[in-house]
């Protein structure tokens, strides 16, 4: 049972991780936390749920279109509420965001409804059996997705012009517009990448969980991921989710059931009065 509880930690944990990304991204760029990015999951599994059931466009179609209008849908958020912000508190940016989840989940509510509808079934139900364990499969291709979009996000970061642009803009905003990079251009497209990286969250975690307006509360669990991680980190961010993914299953075997709701920031707390900056973060120091 413990091993069967890791391997389904692993899987929720790589969504939590994904999730955290998505906060990771934003916020290395505009030094802002998007309170957002849990909804914009949800807005990705309904747009896959849409493209699968409504219009019967194909399953692997599906899964490459599902990105790119949620990408196109960050880059109007950004655009519509983020830009005309910059400059302001960061606070008020916050603000803005959270009240962007809200009314993310009430259109959503409006278009799909608030009932929970089952997402179709992607993969086989049938368990694989390994000796005296069984696995899922759904947790199995949840965690190839996972490793198979971190190491594209990897190459993209490392090898495209775009994403070392991306990353000098998060190092260093003035320095890089002063080389020419352009820091709207690259904010709309920070805002993109985690939209996109979101909707493929979504899509993999709607068959678990079923499919709700209320999926984007996951994102307060991937929250602590991000923190844990490092909210510097990309790498953390997913390492942030499996440690929450696997010790919230466990948490739920030895522990009282209330307690399992709440594991992630006991554990977040616990690292944090251990590591303040998170366990990848770096600390920084201002001059005055």
């Amino acid at each position: 049972m413990i091993i069967q509880q890791i391997i389904s930690g692993l899987a929720l944990g790589c969504v939590y991780g994904l999730i955290a990304i998505g906060f990771v991204l934003i916020f290395k760029t505009t030094a802002v936390i998007n309170f957002a990015q849990g909804e914009i999951m949800m807005l990705g599994a309904f747009v896959a749920f849409t493209l699968i059931t409504i219009f019967n466009v194909p399953f692997v179609l599906a899964f490459l279109l599902t990105p790119i209008i949620c990408g196109g849908i960050g880059i109007l958020l950004e655009r519509v509420l983020i830009r005309p912000l910059v400059g302001e508190p960061v606070v008020s940016i916050i603000i803005v965001t959270i009240g962007m989840s809200i009314t993310l989940r009430a259109f959503a509510g409006m278009i799909w409804s608030y009932d929970t509808l089952a997402f179709p079934l992607l993969f086989s139900e049938e368990t694989i059996r390994i000796s005296s364990f069984v696995i899922a499969p759904v947790d199995i291709s949840i965690i190839l997705v996972t490793l198979g979009l971190v190491i594209l996000l990897f190459l993209f970061f490392k090898f495209t012009t775009l994403g070392i642009s991306l990353q000098s803009l998060a190092q260093n905003p003035l320095a890089s517009l002063l080389m020419g990079v352009s820091v709207k251009q690259g904010y709309s497209m920070t805002w993109a990448i985690s939209a996109m990286v979101g909707a493929v969250a979504g899509m993999i975690i709607a068959p678990i969980t079923f499919l709700s307006v209320n999926m984007g509360f996951l994102g307060l669990k991937a929250f602590p991921a991000a923190v844990i991680g490092g909210f510097n980190s990309i790498p953390g961010a997913l390492v942030g989710g499996v440690i929450i993914g696997i010790s919230e299953n466990l948490a739920g075997i030895y522990l009282p059931p209330w307690v399992k709701d709440i594991f992630a920031y006991i554990v977040m707390m616990a690292v944090l009065m251990i590591r303040p900056e998170g366990i990848f973060g770096t600390h920084e120091q201002k001059k005055v």
